[in-house]
C-alpha cells in the first residue's frame, strides 16, 4: 500500500524538509510554488510609506509517494523540519494511492516508489 504526502510550508523551510526527508530515504519529491491562505486571511505590510494587504501568501507545496508504513513517520519527520513556531508554519496530510506506475520500466506498486 502507498500513500502521497503533501506538504503546504514556508518558502524558506524548503531546503531543511528536502534534507530532513532524503536523510530518512525519500528518493524524491514534487515541488511547487502556490500561494494561498489559512486563518491570518493574507498579512499587511509597509511598502515606501504605503499600506497594502497581501491575500495570498507564497507557499510551497511539496509531494512525496511513499510506503504506508513509513508515512506517518516521515509526516512527522517534515513537521519538526516546516516548524518556525509562529502563525502560517503549514499543513501536511495523506492520501491512500490506489495505482502507481514507473513509466519508464513499467514497475508497479512499491517497487515503482
Amino acid at each position: 500500500m502507498l500513500d502521497l504526502i503533501t506538504a503546504i510550508i514556508k518558502p524558506h523551510k524548503l531546503n531543511d524538509v528536502k534534507e530532513a526527508l532524503l536523510a530518512n530515504g525519500v528518493e524524491g519529491m514534487t515541488v511547487t510554488e502556490v500561494r494561498g491562505f489559512g486563518r491570518q486571511r493574507g498579512k499587511t505590510e509597509n511598502f515606501r510609506g504605503s499600506e497594502y494587504t497581501i491575500d495570498f501568501i507564497p507557499k510551497i507545496k511539496i509531494e512525496v509517494i511513499v510506503t504506508a508504513e513509513t508515512a506517518d513517520h516521515l509526516i512527522a519527520v517534515i513537521a519538526e523540519a516546516a516548524k518556525t513556531g509562529k502563525i502560517g508554519d503549514g499543513k501536511v496530510w495523506k492520501y491512500s494511492v490506489d495505482s502507481l506506475l514507473r513509466v519508464r520500466t513499467g514497475e508497479m506498486g512499491n517497487e515503482a516508489v
